[in-house]
Formats: structure tokens, sequence, C-alpha cells
């Protein structure tokens, strides 16, 4: 429908900007029922929300003829999280107020502000600020809200996130709250937001156009998985394959920004940067090279993104990952404005894959999974695209087709055409050469190359003999003949190591452990390593489903099995397949030890027994220890933690352990067991 009941001026500036028919957020603010009335308002990012809230105010702050009134204190207050969407907002109403006569001021962080207190005291009828500048001004005495009728809040989501909850706070307690209307514009209202809006908002209208479908109707969205080596090279061929117009590149921080920024300029991309470290000046000088078309690329971080709007923009790349949907929401925001088609992409390293796909299907966003364009892929585009330009019509003038004449009458039309070309590509960043696909692709915990088909072996040393990676390497080399190179996965288990090896270097690797096992020259020789049948991990999977008496477990949740809810699953279970011991067997369970009610104490996995008489008594809490001496007195024995031996107090030193304590280095990157001498 076209805008109707709308002032001569605001209608008449909308006519000279070719708007025809409202947007729904516009169409939704212009309605009866939202007249006079405070709102909640959440429409997707682009939208028009600015135009919206900007319609939505004017029966407050115009008089009846249409034109705004002769008054030095501001009518309406619009705040926005950062300077670039403060001046964006700043612009749109400064066309839509214009016939009207309305003076719109600026305050944000980074300008001049002793020119922004001269601008408020000449007067303006619309104040457009940050949440920090504004409160500075308040609190100095130059910003006067006392004839305040509207304040918008402009991406009041993005403003809570990023702490200017008291300033916002402490601006609308210093606005009359009697007149004042308030609005809540964002692409998104969580529950803060929500909280706010009952704290200061009246009989609120809650307006949402956001649909099912979370992502953006005019936004195609793209996946594409690389190796993580690779995500540079595959940003350059992603702007090189969509030769966009305008780019937006989103990294997670400034270092991102300034590293990747860097590294585009050097290929020959016109590339320019916005983050947090760089100046108003800077950043307005980034802004207008991407207007003038002087640039073609914005690397950028989130915050300093937020709210700007090139309307060339139709390529937006996201090099890191967004934290979440919001985030991915506001990101893409930036390409698909008003009507207008734009691209997506998103550059996830293989092994984030699943994080992606659950954000994508939590933000109900259809996105194509494809690879990174290939050098052939580029070319082939670079050609189509040239094809298309040389064949439109165009108006040659004389001087031309004379050089033109020369031109051929020196080389052939192919040698012209061939150089043509040439001169084309030369003006474009050479493509990146990718990875292989399918390395890029292979899931996480593939086996790297030359280990698809390996066997495993077992050595009876672990982490409680201080075994580590750095030890066993040299000893499997020595006592197996082999390299390093030639051994794969290392699993260190308490008491035992396992470790794989080729299928092709097997049994090479097995005749010389025949050879060295037990030659005695060095204490790791007595090292027990046999070959191990099948893989630690399906021995583990085994584990998991017997319960300590070795038997398998009942089904998770089943009467007497260890899972499920404690009256059916839980250790008080009564029977079932591979329940542990009730009561009834006479057991029961404190603090963590296992002590029999009746008759004899008998640990299973024992290193000691109660053998009769009362020389051990096994208390709560106790750990077990392997020595103890009984006292002459009538006293419970003091438990003494000997090193080794049995329970029966005899042992007098500590036995060598096969690793003969932790391996010292020995020379320049050697090892040798033993102790240290």
């Amino acid at each position: 429908m076209p805008f109707s009941n709308l002032p001569a001026t605001i209608a008449a500036a909308l006519t000279e900007r070719e708007y025809a028919k409202p947007t729904a957020v516009q169409a939704a603010v212009l309605e009866a029922e939202a007249d006079g009335r405070d709102m909640i308002v959440s429409a997707q990012t682009g939208s028009g929300k600015t135009v919206a809230f900007g319609l939505a105010i004017a029966a407050q702050l115009l008089e009846e003829s249409g034109n705004f009134p002769f008054l030095r204190e501001p009518r309406a207050l619009i705040i926005a999280p950062t300077r670039e969407l403060a001046l964006q907002v700043s612009r749109e109403l400064g066309w839509l107020y214009k016939q009207a006569g309305g003076h719109i001021a600026t305050c944000v962080g980074g300008m001049d502000a002793s020119k922004e207190r001269r601008n408020l005291r000449h007067g303006a009828h619309v104040v457009v600020g940050t949440p920090g500048r504004l409160r500075d001004h308040i609190e100095r005495g130059a910003l006067d809200l006392s004839g305040l009728k509207a304040i918008v809040l402009d991406e009041a989501d993005e403003m809570l996130d990023m702490g200017f909850r008291d300033d916002l706070e402490e601006i609308l307690d210093a606005t009359p709250s009697e007149e004042r209307r308030t609005l809540l514009f964002s692409a998104t209202m969580p529950k803060p937001i929500v909280q706010l809006a009952k704290r200061y908002q009246k009989d609120a209208l809650r307006i949402s156009t956001v649909g099912e479908d979370r992502g953006h109707g005019d936004i195609s969205y793209q996946v594409v998985t690389v190796a993580p080596a690779d995500t540079e090279n595959a940003v350059v061929n992603l702007l090189r394959f969509h030769e966009a117009e305008s780019a937006m590149l989103f990294c997670g921080t400034r270092e991102a920004v300034r590293r990747l920024h860097s590294s585009l300029v050097d290929r020959g991309f016109s590339a320019v940067a916005l983050s947090g470290e760089h100046s108003q000046s800077e950043r307005n000088q980034a802004m207008q090279a991407l207007r003038d078309k002087r640039a073609r690329v914005c690397v950028a971080t989130d915050v300093a993104a937020r709210g700007l709007d090139l309307p060339s923009l139709s390529l937006v790349i996201h090099v890191e990952i967004p934290r979440d949907a919001e985030t991915l929401q506001h990101r893409s925001g930036r390409t698909g404005r008003a009507g207008k088609k734009g691209t997506a992409v998103m550059v996830v390293p293989y092994q984030r894959r699943k994080k992606v796909e659950r954000m994508l299907g939590g933000a109900k966003i259809q996105a194509e999974w494809m690879e990174a364009p290939s050098r052939a892929d580029i070319r082939k585009n670079d050609s189509e695209r040239l094809m298309k330009t040389l064949l439109e019509p165009t108006q040659v003038d004389e001087e031309d087709r004379a050089l033109a004449q020369r031109l051929l009458a020196e080389k052939s039309a192919e040698d012209i055409a061939a150089a043509l070309v040439q001169a084309h590509r030369a003006k474009m960043p050479a493509p990146e050469q990718m990875l292989d696909r399918g390395q890029a692709q292979q899931e996480r915990g593939a086996p790297r190359a030359g280990f698809e088909d390996t066997v495993w072996f077992k050595m009876d040393v672990g982490h409680n003999q201080r075994a580590d990676a750095r030890w066993i390497l040299p000893v499997l080399c020595r006592r197996g003949h082999i390299t390093k190179n030639e051994i794969g996965a290392i699993r260190i288990a308490a008491n035992e190591t396992y470790f794989e090896v080729p299928r092709k270097v097997s049994g090479k690797f097995i005749d010389a452990l025949s050879r060295t096992e037990g030659a005695g020259n060095d204490d790791t020789d007595d090292i027990n390593i046999v070959q191990f049948e099948g893989k630690p991990r399906d021995l583990a999977k085994q584990n998991r489903k017997r319960d300590f008496n070795g038997n398998f477990r009942g089904k998770s949740g089943g009467k007497g099995g260890f899972g499920g809810k404690r009256d059916g699953g839980g250790y008080k279970g009564r029977g079932g397949k591979g329940a542990p011991r009730s009561r009834e067997d006479g057991f029961k369970k404190r603090d963590g030890d296992f002590k029999k009610s009746g008759g004899d104490f008998k640990k299973r996995d024992g290193d000691f027994k109660k053998k009769g008489g009362d020389d051990f008594t096994k208390r709560d809490g106790d750990k077990p220890r392997r020595d103890f001496k009984p006292k002459p007195e009538d006293r419970p024995a003091k438990l003494k933690p000997k090193f080794g031996g049995k329970p029966d107090g005899k042992s007098k030193s500590k036995p060598k352990s096969k690793l003969g304590g932790r391996p010292p280095f020995k020379g320049k990157g050697g090892f040798r067991g033993g102790k240290k001498k």
C-alpha cells in the first residue's frame, strides 16, 4: 500500500527519494493502533527501521502546518550504539525532515565535543548520539531534555551487550516521563530489553516483523569448509570469484582485522579497515572511500561495522565464525538491504563444522555447503565477465578507431584480443592455490597419510611408572629399529601404553623386538612389548559396558542397571544383569569404601585381606596401604606407607621400577634408561 496520512512535507521527501510503498515495519508503525503509543519493535536488519521511527515520531515533532517549530530545546532524542550507526541515522533523518525545516545535531565519541555543544546551543530539533557522549553533555548541562517529546533506542540489544545499561538508565531518568514517547527498535529482543521496557514504557505496543525464518529473505547463505591453514587463501579466492562491487569481511579481533587488511592490500586489493583502534577521522575516511568506490573491500570487527549501510554492498564474508546466531544475523544484515539481493559466506575450518550446523539449525537458516573456489573456477568467471563487458555496445570516437586500425595493421586480431585479455587479468589479484580438497574435507580424527592401515602394540608401562611420549619414542626406535616417523598414535594408560605402527613395517618391528628383548644393554630391555589385537578405543568401549564384577551392564535405565533413575537403574536396583551387590549380599557403601556388615572383610582386587585376629582394622575414609606394622599394644596398627612388598610389614626398601624413575637426558637430545647417576 502507498504511504498515507503523512504530513505534506514528509510525503514530499519520500517521493523525492522514490519511496513508493512502505516496508512491513514502516506500515506497522503507521497503523492507527500505534498512534501516540510507546512501542517495542523487533524487525530484521536492513528493513527500513530508521525511516520507520522517523515516520512514527513525526506527529509529536511537527506542527499542524507540517513544519518544525522554532525551539532551542530538542524535541526528539535518538540513541545508537556506535558512531557509524549514529551518523547513518543522522543522514537518514536529515533528508526525511529536510523539507519540514528540521535541524539534526549529532553527538558521538571521537568528534569535537566543543563544536557539538555549540550546535546544541544554537538549537536542534532532533539529537542523535551514542550513550557515552550524550551522558557527558547531560552532566555538563549542554543538553536540555526538558522539552523532549520522543526518545528512540536504536539497536537496543547491542547497547546492552556493549555495557551501556547505566548510561541508558541515566539518560532515560533525565527525560520527562509524563509526555515522553519511548520507542525501542532492534533486530532482536532478548529479555534484558523487555525488562528495560517495563521500567521506562507505558502500555507499550509490541510489533514484530521477524518471520519464522530467521534468515533474511534477500540473502543467500553459503558455507565454505577449508583446512584451518587455508582460511586466508579461501577469502582471497572468494573475493576474486564473486568480484562484488563492495564486500565486507568480518573478523573477531582488532589484530585479526589488522593482519587480514595488510595481507589483502599486499595482494593488490583496494581494502580499508574498521576497528576500535581507528580514530573517528580514519573511520570516516574509510567509509567515504567505500562510498566513492575507491575501495571495494572493508575488513571490520562486529562492533565497528554495526549499523553500516552501504547500498552497493552485495557480499559479506564471515572470516571467523560468529559467536552466536544473533551475531550472524547482524553481520549478514549488512547486505541484502532495501530489497536488493546479497550473499553471506561463512569460512569454516572443517573441525568446526558441527558447531556451525547447530548454529544454522537454531537460526532456521538454509545454507548451501560448498567448496572454496579454485583457480580454474575463478578464471572461468573472469572469462565470462570479460566477454560480457567487451560485447556490450559502446560509443567509440574517431581517435580510438584510428588507433584500432593501426593495431590491426601491426598485429592480427587474435594477438590484439589476447593482449587485451592479458591486460585485463593483470589488473586483478592472482587467485591462491588451495590445499587438496579431500584433505580439507576430512573429518576430525581421520588418520594421517601413511597410517590408514596400522597394527597396535602394547607395552607394560604407563602413567604410574611416569612414562611419557618423549621417553617412549626413543625406546621404541631403539628396540624396534624404526624411526619416529613410523610410529603413529600413542595412548598412555595407567599401567600400559598402546601405540601403532604401519602394517608394512610391523613385521620388521616384531623381529627387532624379539632380538632386543632381555639383551641387557639397557634397563628398558626388560619392558614387555606385544602385539595388541584390535584398537585401544575398542577395549575402552568394552570396559565401559562392564561393571566392577566383570559382568555386562544392563540397559541404561533398566531395572538393576547403572543408568536411569534411582528407583529403577541406580545403585539401589534389585537384581538385573550386572547390578552391583546390594545390602542383602552383605555390602553397603560408605564414603567411597565398601565394608561388609558381618563376617570377614575381603577387598576384591586386593592387596590385603583380613585373615583373623585384630591386627588390622579398615576405617572409613582410609585409603588402602600397601604396608603396615602391628603394634604390640592393644591398639589399632598405625599405617606406614611403604613402596613395595607384601602387607606383612617385612618390606624394607623400594624396589627398582622398570623405568628406574623418570629417564634423564643424556647428551644432546639423547635418552637412557636406569637411574640418574
